[in-house]
C-alpha cells in the first residue's frame, strides 16, 4: 500500500511564504490555496520575481534555511514502515534539494524550471497536467491501493483518486468544499488517519 503526500504545508513550510516574508513583498504569499489555477499562480510569481530582479540563487538562499514543520521528521519516519511512500508536489527539483535532506530524500515527484545562465527563472514545466492526480491513478494501474494527503486546491484531485483522502491543516474554506475528506491538524491525528485508512482498505 502506497502512502503520497504533498510536501509545502505537509511537510515542509511553504517556500513561496518564506520568500515574500525575506522580500517584504506580499503578493509572493499567494498560493494554490488563494489560486487554485496553478499556471496563474506561477505566471504571476514569474513576472513578480522579473519585476523586482530577483533570481534562482536568491531563492535558493532562503530555502536553505527553511526547516521542515515540528513533528514532520518523525511522521515521516513513521510512515515510511507502514506504507511506501510518494511526495507529490508542484514545487521544483531545483527548489527541494535542501528540503529532501533534512527529510532523509524520500522519493519525490515534481516539476522543473527553465533557468537562464545568468539565474533568471525564465519559464516552469510540469511534469504533465494535474499532475499528483494522474500519479496516484497510474500507480493504481500497478495494483497499488494509495492513500493521499494533502492541504489545498491542487492536492483535491489526487484526494478524490486515491482510496482514501486526508486533508492536514486546509483553510476552512477548502474543507466546506470538499466536506468527504477527514480534517487533521497534528501529526497524531494524520497518524491515526492514515491507520484507520490502511486498516479499512486492508479487510
Amino acid at each position: 500500500m502506497l502512502a503520497c503526500l504533498d510536501l509545502e504545508g505537509v511537510l515542509v513550510p511553504e517556500i513561496w511564504i518564506a520568500f515574500a516574508e525575506q522580500t517584504g513583498i506580499e503578493k509572493l504569499r499567494l498560493t494554490t490555496r488563494d489560486i487554485p489555477d496553478y499556471d496563474e499562480l506561477m505566471r504571476g510569481r514569474l513576472k513578480i520575481l522579473d519585476d523586482h530582479n530577483l533570481k534562482l540563487p536568491d531563492i535558493q538562499k532562503v530555502i536553505r534555511e527553511i526547516k521542515p514543520l515540528e513533528g514532520a521528521y518523525e511522521f515521516l519516519g513513521w510512515l515510511k514502515s507502514e506504507f511506501q511512500v510518494i511526495i507529490l508536489s508542484d514545487t521544483f527539483y531545483q527548489f527541494a534539494g535542501p528540503l529532501m535532506e533534512q527529510l532523509d530524500y524520500p522519493t519525490l515527484f515534481c516539476n522543473d524550471l527553465e533557468v537562464a545562465e545568468d539565474g533568471r527563472i525564465a519559464d516552469y514545466r510540469l511534469r504533465q497536467a494535474d499532475g499528483k492526480t494522474r500519479a496516484v491513478a497510474a500507480l493504481q494501474s500497478l495494483n497499488f491501493k494509495v492513500v493521499a494527503s494533502g492541504d489545498s486546491y491542487n492536492d483535491t484531485g489526487m484526494l478524490k483518486q486515491a482510496e482514501a483522502g486526508i486533508f492536514f491543516r486546509p483553510p476552512e474554506s477548502i474543507t466546506k468544499e470538499f466536506p468527504q475528506f477527514p480534517v487533521t491538524h497534528e501529526y497524531g491525528e494524520m497518524k491515526k488517519a492514515f491507520q484507520q485508512a490502511k486498516a479499512s482498505l486492508t479487510q
